[in-house]
């Protein structure tokens, strides 16, 4: 039987929370060191990311696919160092010889290391839950921003902030005495000891006597993560035992059936974890109409109604899309997001050939059990059967630009598919099946016949003729 529904806590104004003590540290990727610049040089974006892509569902409780690859790439981590710490290249500047560099090059490492000393500060200050001595290495125009970020960060019970400075800053071509340099965070929310989530931001400085000063946070633009919500919105947060639900204040009042609802999934998504255990908490982001096109990037496909996102470290945020959402349509999706942030591996899955697989196990824990005749989607999965479907699994990603009906018949035949194996191996070897081709990136041939012990076009014929029959 499910387990009471948790108490909400509404965390617009934040509890509190200690400076954490886990120490887990991630160790960046060298990046090449610039040549002599002896002229200002043109702003650069900052560098982004390789992110995953979303998975998800259509219908009228449409979500969609993890993003095509969920390609997260995520920083390694090791637990030895404190939680705030500036680490790269930048950290050890101001003893390295300026052999190889002109002067104005060993002047901005100078600078750097000053810049990355206000952010170790700055940090510091977030994590102790100082909002003045956050604010204090900004100029006063940034400050409106800072504040509302400082807020969303604290909402969300922060407890590591870890920037980590791998370049020397560049001046901005226009602007003297302007600097930018971008910073890679490693990050976590309400448990400390767990492996940051990453994002790379874009930070704007002045040069202002001996300390620089913080002109702004840019927000990431990393496709498809793209900008975290607590970058670009203020945010009313629900903590329940599994999961964290946050939603903008105008939504507030959906957070108390939203984090019941979905601590309810994260019980069975739990069940689905695939070569980890699972995440440690959930992060649900409940979006309006104007925060959907904005957080992680926008652009879905407008079949989409929920997605999950990989954010490095292992995580997934899952975003659901209030306007699209019925009330009899929320559990399902959440069971079959929060699936796919337990399943998925951070780099994600290898092409568009293994969709199937991947929607199949999530419309799978979606359905939670029930009856292969009482699938939402049955009549949808006729419909495509019935108007040309071509008998490949592996052809069955739909466009973006799919008609609700294509999408759901897409969903329903890997979800059958997926039953079927079920119904014939048990859950376990239908995990181990997901491990070997999405996680291990065996073959479907090789994985079926290590897993099964049988040859996959048999399999895959055999699957075929029970979607065609619970078609009918």
């Amino acid at each position: 039987m499910p387990a009471p529904a948790p108490t909400p806590v509404d965390e617009s104004v934040p509890v509190e929370e200690p400076a954490p003590t886990e120490n887990v540290e991630p160790q960046p990727q060298p990046q090449p060191q610039p040549q002599p610049q002896p002229q200002p040089q043109p702003q650069p974006q900052p560098q982004p990311q390789p992110q995953p892509q979303p998975q998800g569902r259509g219908r009228v409780r449409r979500r969609w696919v993890v993003w095509g690859a969920l390609a997260a790439v995520v920083l390694l981590v090791t637990c030895a160092l404190p939680a705030v710490l500036l680490v790269g290249l930048v950290g050890d500047a101001a003893g390295r010889s300026a052999t190889g560099d002109d002067a104005a090059t060993a002047a901005a490492r100078r600078l750097g290391t000053r810049m990355a000393a206000q952010l170790d500060q700055q940090a510091a200050a977030l994590l102790g839950g100082d909002r003045t001595g956050f604010l204090a290495v900004a100029e006063p125009a940034a400050r409106t921003d800072l504040t509302r970020r400082y807020a969303a960060l604290r909402a969300l019970r922060v407890t590591v902030w870890r920037p980590a400075v791998d370049d020397v800053p560049r001046a901005v071509a226009g602007r003297p005495g302007e600097w930018e340099l971008p910073v890679s965070v490693g990050y976590c929310f309400v448990v400390p000891g767990c492996t940051p989530a990453t994002v790379v931001l874009g930070t704007r400085w002045r040069e202002v006597g001996e300390q620089p000063r913080l002109l702004a946070f840019d927000a990431s633009h990393a496709t498809p993560a793209g900008a975290r919500p607590w970058e670009v919105s203020d945010l009313a947060v629900a903590f329940g035992k599994r999961t964290v639900v946050a939603t903008t204040p105008a939504l507030r009042g959906k957070l108390p059936d939203l984090l019941a609802q979905a601590e309810a999934a994260a019980q069975v998504a739990d069940l689905y974890a695939v070569g980890a255990p699972p995440p440690d908490r959930y992060l649900v982001f409940y979006a309006g109409r104007g925060e959907w096109s904005r957080w992680y990037g926008g652009g879905r496909p407008s079949w989409t109604a929920g997605y999950a996102v990989g954010v490095g470290g292992g995580h997934h945020d899952v975003v659901l899309n209030a306007a699209s959402l019925t009330p009899a349509g929320v559990d399902d999706l959440l069971r079959h997001e929060l699936t796919h942030a337990a399943s998925l591996p951070d780099r994600g899955y290898s092409g568009r050939a293994d969709w199937w697989l991947v929607e199949g196990l999530a419309e799978y824990a979606g359905a939670d059990g029930q009856p292969v005749l009482r699938y939402e989607g049955l009549a949808e999965v006729r419909k495509l059967v019935r108007s040309g479907w071509n008998g490949r699994l592996d052809g069955l990603a739909p466009a973006d630009n799919a008609a609700d009906d294509r999408v759901g018949g897409s969903y329903g035949i890997g979800y059958l598919a997926v039953r079927h194996l079920v119904d014939r191996y048990g859950e376990q070897r239908l995990l181990d099946f997901f491990r070997a081709v999405i996680h291990d990136r065996s073959t479907v041939e090789e994985a079926s016949e290590r897993v099964f012990g049988e040859q996959w076009r048999t399999l895959h014929d055999d699957c075929v003729a029970y979607v065609r029959d619970a078609a009918g």
